[in-house]
C-alpha cells in the first residue's frame, strides 16, 4: 500500500497511541455542503477536572497563548527540527509547525493535545486552520465555526478523519487565535472515536480558558 509523507504524518498520533498500549457563543460555516450533526438525544456535554496551566514561562510548554489543563495531562515542549527532513515534515501541517505535546496517559486516555504555532502574523484563524485541514489527507465533512469565549474570538473546525491504519472515521476537534507572534492552532485527535469523546473535556477546558500573552 502506497502512502504518501502527509499520509505518514497522519498515522503518527494512531502509531504513537498504539505504542503507548504495549461560556462560548458561535456561528457555523460550513465547508463543501457539510452540516453540522448534534444528537437530539446526546447527553450534557461532561466537564474536564482542572489541573495546571500551560503556556507560560516553566510551564512545560512556553507559548503565545495560555490555557488550562485537565487534570493529569502532561505538557512538553517539541524541539525544533530541520524543515527539510523527514521529522520536520511530520512536525508542520499547513502553515503551522507543532511546537507542544499535552500528553492525555497519565489521565487514562491515548492521545495528546497538540499546540501548533505559524509564523504569518497576517493570516487569520480561518485562514490558518483551511491550511492546516487541506494537508491532512482523507477528511469529510469540514465546518468551521467563529467561536468567542469571554473577549477572545477564534475559529474552531471540526472534521472527519478516515484512517488508513484505524477502521472507522475518527470526529476531529481543533481552533485558532491570532496571537503576536504568529497563529496558535490547538488540535485534538485521537486513537479512535471513543478516545476522541473521552479527550473531548480536555479540549473544551482549553478552548474556554485560551488566551492570548
Amino acid at each position: 500500500m502506497f502512502m504518501t509523507r502527509r499520509t505518514v504524518r497522519g498515522l503518527v498520533p494512531a502509531l504513537l497511541a498504539a505504542a503507548a498500549l504495549t461560556g462560548c457563543s458561535s456561528e457555523p460555516d460550513t465547508d463543501g455542503g457539510a452540516k453540522a450533526e448534534k444528537s437530539a438525544g446526546a447527553p450534557a456535554a461532561k466537564t474536564a477536572a482542572e489541573g495546571a496551566t500551560v503556556g507560560a514561562s516553566g510551564s512545560g510548554c512556553e507559548l503565545p497563548v495560555t490555557f488550562e489543563l485537565a487534570k493529569d495531562w502532561k505538557p512538553a515542549a517539541v524541539l525544533p527540527v530541520a524543515p527539510d527532513s523527514e521529522l520536520g515534515d511530520l512536525a508542520t501541517q499547513g502553515p503551522v509547525t507543532m511546537v507542544c505535546e499535552i500528553d492525555a496517559k497519565p489521565a487514562g486516555h491515548i492521545g495528546f493535545l497538540r499546540v501548533w504555532q505559524g509564523k504569518s502574523k497576517d493570516a487569520s484563524p480561518r485562514e490558518t486552520l483551511e491550511g492546516f485541514v487541506k494537508d491532512e489527507e482523507n477528511t469529510s465533512k469540514v465546518t468551521y465555526t467563529q467561536v468567542t469565549t469571554g473577549k477572545q474570538a477564534m475559529t474552531e473546525v471540526t472534521y472527519t478523519f478516515h484512517s488508513v491504519l484505524m477502521e472507522g472515521p475518527r470526529l476531529t476537534h481543533a481552533f485558532a487565535l491570532s496571537a503576536p507572534e504568529g497563529p496558535v492552532v490547538v488540535h485534538l485527535g485521537g486513537l479512535d472515536s471513543a478516545e476522541h469523546e473521552g479527550m473531548l473535556p480536555a479540549y473544551e477546558l482549553a478552548k474556554r480558558t485560551v488566551r492570548v500573552g
